[in-house]
């Protein structure tokens, strides 16, 4: 009996420690925040992106999400703007249209580590079109005939 309360009682502190550890380490992932636009695009651009910026923070996504575009629209080659973008897309749940502006962000910001890194990105895969994607197997949860019967 005593076995098993030492036992219960040393799972209940790895657990505890583990969930920690784990509410710490989500604490410290960043690049969830709209990022500043580089210098040297429009001062418009600017603009929208610092107001879009503000809606973001304050919770209004569909008004961020129209900052944004307009921060894209006059500054189209700005990977910070399209990350921006997507960054709200993705909040909002339009995973695709989302997936689309990461893609260019990074393309569009090949330097940029906060793009590249950024955990909004990494469900979506590498952003370089040269990284060769893996085939689905089309035989994978298929049935196969015990004689392995199947295609040559």
């Amino acid at each position: 009996m005593n076995t098993q309360r030492i036992s219960a009682m040393t799972l209940l502190a790895v657990l505890l420690v583990w969930g920690l550890s784990a509410c710490a380490s989500e604490s410290k992932v960043k690049g969830r925040e709209p990022l500043l636009l580089a210098p040297n695009v429009p001062q418009a651009a600017q603009q929208y992106a610092s107001q879009g910026t503000g809606a973001y923070k304050a919770g209004q996504y569909d008004e961020a999400k129209s900052l944004f575009a307009q921060a894209v629209s006059s500054a189209p080659n700005s990977g910070e703007a399209h990350y921006n973008l997507g960054l709200v897309l993705f909040k909002l749940g339009d995973t695709g249209a989302a997936r689309e502006h990461f893609m260019q962000a990074a393309n569009l910001a090949p330097g940029n580590k906060v793009i590249w890194d950024s955990p909004a990105l990494s469900p979506y895969g590498s952003p370089d079109s040269n990284i060769p994607k893996k085939e689905p197997d089309p035989y994978r949860g298929a049935a196969r005939s015990p004689g392995g019967g199947g295609p040559r």
